[in-house]
């Protein structure tokens, strides 16, 4: 049966997929039967349950899926682990909207916990396999049966969920506290006010939004007054002024309620007077307006605004370290749903316990200042963003609004007035917004839990600077150790239903009366289960108590001691859950079945390499590397590839608002698995810029093309009957013996690339390879040979050739590959598994090597040389030999048939000398010139060039100009001056091949 005319993806690839999944071939264990003993293993970077396949996951699995691959060919007992990440607050969002479709359903808050995480696991069921699909389409090849899920083996995990993942988290929390590494604090964290959460760094988008800079007078207490002086840079003074006050500007008036301090730089000499003086909150009641202290500390910025900053630790990142070095109160001022607190003292109350700290008579440790609010009555309740305005509409109705003259015109009178406004600058300011909830984010100060990170940093940070964890690029390293050099406690715990809940039971404070003294606290019970928990609570509390646990729907723990025949001690479970990034952070181990010693942890683990985008390298990379050094004191892989985003073909973000999303299944709708495939590992160079690009795919995929009509052609050619030959074949043609050493040096190239995770030297290398000299220059040199005596040893080699192009471009194109593979003829095993060659550099001939390269860059350079010159493509010309050395002598003899037909030369006289009118052509070992006297308009040609060359000249001054701009540089964005770079590139190129043309016409005048 003749092959296809075309190659049809659409329906090879689900027919190649479903072949793959029903043998087994992802399987792991050893599927080549050679000598080779090692293991190479690679963990996905699971996806969420919820997510579906985009470019970035397409970009990630299609490098991991070509080094999988490669080494399963090269004999490695391979494992590529799949799975999934349970992805709390997004699957919790998900199914909250699935619910709210239909209104007779109930909202998650009027469920049990029970009840809506069973609604979760129904979602599951139904909907979480969708990416398994779509990376299945791409061609992954991952052991599909051992598919892990990060809640597998949940107390809530119906049948099918089996696994011990979920013990595996809970064992690595209570170790974890029982060191003293894991601990119940507050700190401020990213709050989400929709979800009423916590979330990570990760999970925050900074946007940048148009707002507003009020600018308001903090009154010195007691009507004290300064002098106020600013000078310029060279000490001139160009403002003096008695104030009676210090002006701030704030973004968030609504947190001035908050305030702490003010605080200025210990080296700015307008506020020197009044540092450690009292100014007051122009905001709230007056009867109880609040005094703070004004502060040095050298987070302010002289030159900034006024260069004094209103410190507000409870709702800023940057005045919560202040706070913390000066010893200055965190009021928190808003609830879970980022309104005015409601709860806590009277307002009257709170104002004199902060009055009573800000003016040193009472110690702010000895106050639970969880009980201060600071808002007063008429705020309290109010939504942030209303009390927001409430604040400033209070403070310019006292005039404490600093003000500036504003000249306005009026438009039936034409005069002019003056008067003097609120300052309030408009300007650009960066806002976080949950990726989410997309509402803004707040900063919170409550009570979560955290690892110590500092902790467990150390050995994370050692294993990369002595180099047994190598990270790629070498910029990384520098990232890393930044963030780790720097790192501060991790916050685990979110206040979701969906994920690992928190394995520690709360018990209640003994009274005075009991009989254990030191235990007249809260109890915390950390333990692996409910069980555990109540041994513990029973070596706490007094013998006579009987103590249980209370369900999920039980608010706090509880005593009951009124009967002293029925005394009892109800626990209460921690609410909340892990964070995500805890669970994933297990991911080598856990999908391993650690804690378990089971033979795939000890074959596989330590993993050999992790692909993922470098966006994660601290939220998922370094804790993986804390976390199973801390765990298991080993390293959880020993390299770790890191990639960029994958942006649109200008460099620009893919994003829904602009438009420019590519989906990678439409691509592999239109264009096939294979192109998009072979456009990623082109496209992956070491830390560069990777652009997506829907005309290099569509070249790709007429690569695919390419490849099939080379094989239509062999196969026409009586090229693939009978059975191969074993082994590489020892042809006595010149041309038999090049392809196959070209075979090896690719061979040989290829291996170097993949194995320094160089994707697009090894996807340039076979196209070059598969393309030019295979489908370009051995078929076409081998058409006559199919007649003549070398016919067997052609169709032979061809056969060898054309097989060892399939499995080099296996690993990146698996699809046409393995269909090719079958319709070649019959085969031992599919492709997949295929042993990778290991031929080298013995079966290069060098002289063969040597006379085929030197006729196709002889052939190459006469068709550049006519293309330039624009001699007409049909014309033939007669070639004069000026000098040649007896190898181009003979290069040329055994190949002029084949150097006439491709170059169109009619002939080859020698000559002597270079007559007028002819251009040269120069190869190794030999000087040739084409005769164009008559055939072009050597002087219209040069003009022509020459104006060519004025107008790129001008355009390469433009670039240059624009890239020797600071302001442009500094401004333009990394996206647009790269882009302008690689423009002033290209035109100095085709500025260099100008050039080279004009001094071959100017020598030929």
């Amino acid at each position: 049966m003749s092959m296809d005319k075309t190659f049809n993806a659409a329906e090879a690839e689900a027919r190649i997929a479903a072949a793959w999944q029903e043998t087994g071939a992802f399987r792991a264990g050893k599927h080549v039967g050679n000598a080779e003993t090692r293991s190479f293993s690679i963990m996905i970077p699971p996806p969420n349950v919820t997510g579906s396949l985009h470019m970035g996951h397409a970009f990630n699995n299609t490098l991991q899926d070509i080094l999988v691959r490669w080494h399963r060919m090269r004999g490695f007992d391979t494992l590529w682990q799949p799975g999934q990440d349970h992805a709390g607050i997004a699957t919790q969002m998900v199914v909250e909207r699935e619910l709210a479709k239909d209104p007779a359903n109930p909202k998650r808050r009027d469920m049990t916990r029970e009840d809506f995480t069973a609604k979760i696991w129904e979602w599951k069921a139904q909907s979480g396999d969708t990416i398994i699909g779509q990376l299945q389409r791409l061609g992954c090849s991952l052991d599909w049966d051992r598919n892990a899920f990060t809640m597998s083996g949940a107390p809530s995990a119906p049948a099918g969920e089996e696994g011990n993942f979920h013990d595996a988290v809970i064992k690595v929390f209570v170790d974890l506290y029982n060191k003293g590494l894991i601990y119940r604090g507050q700190r401020l964290v990213n709050w989400d006010p929709h979800f009423e959460t916590a979330i990570s760094d990760l999970e925050v988008e900074n946007t940048e939004v148009d707002g507003h800079m009020w600018h308001f007078k903090y009154p010195l207490a007691g009507g004290a007054s300064y002098e106020y002086v600013e000078r310029d840079e060279d000490g001139n003074v160009t403002l003096r002024e008695t104030r009676n006050y210090i002006s701030i500007a704030t973004t968030r008036p609504e947190t001035m309620l908050g305030d702490g301090a003010v605080a200025v730089h210990p080296d700015d000499e307008r506020y020197k007077p009044i540092v450690g003086m009292l100014c007051e909150i122009p905001v709230g009641p007056k009867e109880h307006r609040r005094l703070i202290p004004i502060i040095t500390d050298e987070y302010p910025d002289p030159d900034f605004g006024s260069g004094a900053v209103k410190i507000t630790g409870a709702h800023d990142f940057n005045d919560y370290a202040v706070a913390q070095r000066n010893n200055i109160p965190l009021y928190n001022l808003m609830d879970t749903k980022a309104r005015m607190r409601t709860d806590g003292l009277s307002y009257e109350d709170s104002a004199q316990i902060a009055k009573a700290i800000a003016e040193g008579r009472t110690d702010p440790k000895s106050v639970d200042v969880t009980t201060i609010n600071l808002v007063p009555k008429e705020l309290r309740g109010l939504d942030r963003f209303d009390a927001r305005k409430a604040v400033i509409e209070a403070i310019n109705t006292e005039a404490l609004a600093v003000t500036v003259l504003t000249k306005s015109i009026d438009p039936e009178t034409n005069a002019e007035h003056l008067e003097l406004k609120p300052l309030v600058e408009n300007k650009k300011i960066m806002q976080p917004f949950g990726d989410r909830s997309k509402v803004v984010i707040e900063p919170f100060l409550t009570d979560q839990w955290f690892v110590d990170a500092e902790k467990i940093v150390g050995p994370a940070l050692d294993v990369v600077r002595d180099g047994t964890v190598k990270i790629m690029p070498e910029s990384g390293e520098k990232t890393y150790y930044h963030w780790l050099e720097n790192i501060e406690p991790w916050c685990i715990s979110r206040q979701l239903w969906w994920g690992h809940q928190i394995p520690v039971w709360y018990g209640p404070p003994l009274d005075e009366d009991w009989e254990k003294p030191e235990n007249k606290r809260q109890h915390f019970f950390c333990a692996a289960s409910e069980a555990e928990a109540i041994a513990l609570a029973r070596e706490a509390y007094p013998d006579y108590f009987s103590i249980e646990v209370g369900n999920s729907e039980t608010r706090g723990w509880g005593v009951n001691n009124s009967d002293v025949t029925n005394r009892k001690i109800v626990l209460s479970r921690d609410p909340d859950v892990l964070d995500t990034w805890f669970s994933s952070g297990l991911w080598p181990i856990g999908t391993l079945g650690w804690p378990e010693q089971t033979p795939e942890l000890q074959k596989y683990f330590p993993t050999d390499v992790l692909v993922t985008g470098q966006d994660i390298l601290f939220f998922w990379v370094a804790r993986m590397m804390m976390m199973q050094l801390a765990v298991v004191g080993e390293i959880p892989f020993h390299t770790v590839y890191l990639h960029g985003l994958v942006r649109d073909a200008k460099g620009k973000k893919m994003s829904k608002s602009l438009g420019n999303v590519v989906d990678p299944l439409e691509i592999i709708d239109e264009f096939g698995t294979d192109a998009l495939r072979f456009t990623n590992a082109a496209m992956a160079s070491l830390g560069g810029v990777l652009k997506m690009d829907t005309q290099r795919i569509t070249g790709y995929r007429n690569f695919t093309t390419k490849l099939w009509n080379a094989a239509r052609f062999a196969e026409m050619n009586g090229v693939f009957e009978g059975a191969p030959v074993n082994g590489v074949p020892t042809p006595e043609a010149t041309l038999n013996r090049w392809i196959i050493g070209a075979t090896a040096r690719t061979r040989i190239a290829v291996d170097e690339a993949l194995a320094a995770y160089r994707f697009n030297d090894a996807a340039q290398t076979l196209y070059a390879f598969v393309w030019g000299k295979v489908c370009d220059w051995y078929v076409e040199f081998s058409k006559p040979m199919f007649d003549g005596d070398a016919a067997d040893e052609t169709r032979a080699t061809m056969r060898w050739v054309l097989d060892q192009c399939l499995i080099m471009l296996h690993p990146i194109m698996p699809f046409i590959t393995e269909e090719l593979w079958e319709v070649t003829g019959t085969r031992a095993t599919m492709l997949v598994h295929q042993e990778w060659p290991n031929y080298g550099e013995e079966i290069i001939d060098a002289e063969a090597d040597r006379e085929i390269n030197w006729v196709i860059h002889l052939i190459e350079t006469v068709r550049s040389s006519r293309q330039q010159m624009r001699v007409p493509a049909g014309l033939k010309l007669p070639m004069l030999a000026l000098n040649q050395n007896a190898a181009a002598k003979s290069a040329f003899a055994n190949n002029q048939t084949m150097i006439e037909r491709l170059a169109r030369i009619d002939g080859l006289t020698e000559a002597e000398a270079l007559p007028k009118g002819a251009l040269t052509v120069a190869v190794e070992g030999a000087s040739y010139a084409l005769p164009l006297d008559g055939v072009i308009d050597i002087e219209a040609e040069t003009a022509r060039l020459g104006k060519a060359m004025e107008k790129l000249t001008k355009e390469m001054g433009s670039l240059k100009g624009r890239l020797n701009n600071p302001n442009f540089t500094a401004k333009a964005g990394d996206e647009v001056v790269a882009d302008t770079r690689a423009q002033l590139a290209e035109k100095e190129d085709e500025a260099t091949r100008l050039g080279d043309a004009i001094a071959k016409l100017e020598a030929m005048a």
